[in-house]
């Protein structure tokens, strides 16, 4: 789930998100091409770039693409995460989507396209997409054919404060799960929050458990269990415990089951004002950081999920994605030619430069200078292995159980076992 501003975790208040209401849903695509009797074309952009600076420069950047096109209007909308995916839920049972909208590919693209809801790219875009980063066009392709063009990719890992580990005495980032538990261990040892954690918000807690899941039983397996709707294979109920293990230590915030992620008292503002040492989060966290709290500067860093003892997967296999735009069945050409600039070489050079980003296009790579944006690019260019968020990789509903049982685990409701039982059973019913 996943999940910047920029990638997939912008965030607003539930009440303005929720005050679009109806007419939200009732201005989206259908079969209008968006022409007026003047002869302009309106094209609605649908995103979750709801946090600073990234909110601003994609603004500017629609901006920028109207004046190249004075024939062509933007009209946005702008929806935190969860709103979003509420919304878009209900615009896919409708069978009206925006005219452009933010994907992050998978089994949720899969089944708007199944629902002939989403236009067939492979033609329109070859030309300019064959130079695009292969691995951050794979959650679009369906079938092999492109249904959505990547802006952007990543992997979730713990982001630091470098400070509070030296203040516990951790020299080291640990790289095995045994070691982060000694490392929680010593931070609360020195009164220190050792994990911040947005509990209100149930995606969040899920990448402790794919992740988990991926060191212990393996990518392998999550793929199986999927095709053969069954999670309960004892890797994942083992991924379950080593949570449960954690959960015990009391590692999370005071009311991080209240929180949300990016509000002044959240997550990232937690992490970002030094109250905690540590958060599990993508490649956006820092822009988070920054843009709810106060920010880190050097004091941030970046490692990857440590390896679990004995599992299956290795510390080289990553769970992430990217954020990208599809656009809806029918949608008018002035939308494919706004895909085409976003996925421009300038373009990706502006988003690397303002918000880290992480280039989806080779030539944008001499953009990067943040050393933990780097941090995040070497692992994923080292990377073994690639598991796209559960959330999205799976179909929704079993996407969603995931999210919610892994919520009840953290909280003390749900055992280990009791999660996989009830990913199993919505997967047999999905």
């Amino acid at each position: 789930m996943g999940d910047r501003a920029l990638s997939r975790r912008g965030f607003l208040a539930a009440s303005a998100a929720a005050g679009l209401g109806m007419t939200a849903l009732s201005g989206c695509g259908g079969d209008s091409d968006g022409g007026s009797s003047d002869g302009t074309t309106t094209i609605e952009w649908w995103n979750i770039s709801t946090t600073e600076p990234t909110k601003t420069v994609w603004a500017a950047l629609a901006k920028k693409f109207e004046a190249q096109n004075p024939k062509v209007k933007l009209k946005i909308t702008q929806l935190e995460n969860d709103a979003y995916k509420s919304k878009m839920t209900a615009l896919t049972a409708s069978g009206k989507l925006p005219d452009i909208f933010h994907t992050w590919g998978g089994g949720v693209l899969k089944q708007q396209v199944d629902a002939g809801l989403v236009e067939d790219l492979t033609d329109r875009t070859k030309p300019w997409v064959d130079g695009m980063l292969s691995v951050a066009k794979q959650p679009y392709l369906i079938d092999d054919k492109t249904y959505g063009i990547p802006f952007d990719i990543g992997m979730i890992g713990f982001w630091y404060n470098k400070a509070l580990f030296k203040q516990a005495g951790i020299s080291e980032p640990p790289t095995t799960w045994s070691g982060y538990l000694d490392a929680v261990k010593k931070l609360k040892a020195k009164n220190i929050t050792p994990i911040a954690l947005a509990g209100k918000e149930k995606w969040p807690g899920m990448y402790y458990w794919a992740y988990l899941a991926m060191r212990t039983a393996g990518i392998e397996e999550l793929a199986k269990a999927n095709d053969n709707k069954d999670f309960t294979a004892p890797g994942l109920v083992q991924a379950g415990q080593h949570l449960e293990d954690l959960v015990k230590l009391q590692p999370f915030q005071k009311g991080f089951l209240g929180a949300a992620y990016s509000t002044p008292t959240g997550q990232a503002a937690t992490v970002g004002n030094g109250k905690a040492a540590m958060e599990l989060m993508g490649q956006w966290a820092p822009v988070v950081e920054a843009d709810s709290g106060k920010g880190l500067g050097s004091d941030l860093g970046f490692f990857p999920f440590p390896a679990v003892e004995g599992g299956q997967g290795a510390i080289t296999e990553v769970f992430g994605g990217g954020g990208g735009h599809a656009l809806r069945k029918g949608a008018p050409q002035a939308a494919v030619d706004f895909l085409k600039f976003f996925a421009s070489e300038a373009t990706d050079l502006e988003l690397v430069k303002k918000t880290n980003t992480l280039p989806v296009v080779p030539g944008a790579e001499k953009a990067l200078s943040d050393p933990n944006t780097k941090a995040v690019q070497a692992q994923l260019k080292g990377a073994t292995g690639f598991q796209l968020y559960l959330d999205q990789a799976y179909d929704p509903a079993v996407g969603q159980e995931v999210n919610d049982s892994v919520a009840a685990l953290i909280a003390g409701s749900k055992s280990p076992e009791q999660v996989t039982q009830s990913i199993t059973k919505t997967a047999k019913e999905a």
